[in-house]
């Protein structure tokens, strides 16, 4: 019986893809972790259950037993750099003052209180670790370090080493699924289950705005200065670099990629 194990990356389809394969799968066979902070490192992947599927570390994934099948779906950085950011804001002004002045909410309050220069580069240095960890080439530091939070582990590693090392990390990963290419992802869990799933064209826990509009010039406009500006476009440059390689490798199914 094949055991799904998918490495859900914030803002990526993945509240649809995760709904799909719980109804097909049954609760009682979904793990409990779903973020990385409810478990240590060493018990991401619990014994027992047939779907792992969550914001995930997955340095012990050969916890799971095979046979096993493990994906990853990737979005446009940019887009999903400013998908993140517009999702929290709108989280954050759903909150009362109550609420925004829990720990917790921390992230949401600076999204209120500061500009968007202020909101990415400013504040003391767990301030900007926090951006790093969550915006800052993601894909890199993610199969990188295999890691949510692998931001600071992989700002040890020069551009080249940081690419290679996270191509290599792409190599455990089954299958990288572009959100363009969900119809693929369909076809490919129906293949392992026998079951059919409805990823494309749903939108579970989707961000606001209208669907299919480009977030990022959005965010750009929301930015106080040029310098800013070029800023925020490093926080995807390795992301891209990373992508045209794994695409040339083939390892990404159905490129190119969609808001």
């Amino acid at each position: 019986m094949t055991r799904l194990v998918f490495l859900h990356i914030p803002k990526t389809a993945g509240q649809t893809v995760h709904s799909e394969l719980a109804r097909i799968m049954g609760a009682a066979a979904v793990s409990p972790v779903r973020v990385h902070t409810q478990a240590t490192t060493d018990a991401q992947f619990p014994a027992g259950y047939r779907l792992y599927s969550g914001h995930l570390d997955w340095i012990g994934l050969d916890a799971v037993a095979r046979p096993r099948f493990v994906f990853t779906v990737l979005r446009d950085p940019r887009e999903r750099i400013a998908s993140f950011y517009f999702f929290l804001l709108s989280q954050a002004r759903e909150l009362d003052a109550e609420a925004l002045s829990k720990p917790e909410n921390t992230g949401k309050r600076m999204l209120l209180d500061r500009s968007a220069d202020d909101y990415f580069f400013a504040g003391d240095d767990g301030w900007k670790t926090f951006i790093r960890d969550h915006y800052d080439n993601f894909y890199c530091s993610y199969f990188a370090t295999r890691r949510m939070r692998g931001w600071k582990e992989a700002a040890q590693l020069d551009e080249q080493a940081l690419i290679d090392r996270a191509t290599q990390g792409a190599l455990a990963i089954d299958a990288i699924y572009s959100t363009a290419g969900l119809p693929a992802l369909e076809r490919d869990i129906a293949a392992r289950t026998g079951q059919t799933v409805q990823i494309a064209e749903r939108y579970v826990n989707a961000g606001p705005g209208p669907r299919g509009a480009l977030r990022w010039p959005e965010l750009l406009a929301r930015f106080e200065s040029d310098d800013a500006r070029h800023r925020i476009e490093d926080f995807a440059r390795r992301d891209d670099r990373l992508i045209a390689r794994l695409a040339l490798d083939g390892r990404i199914t159905s490129s190119p990629f969609a808001p």
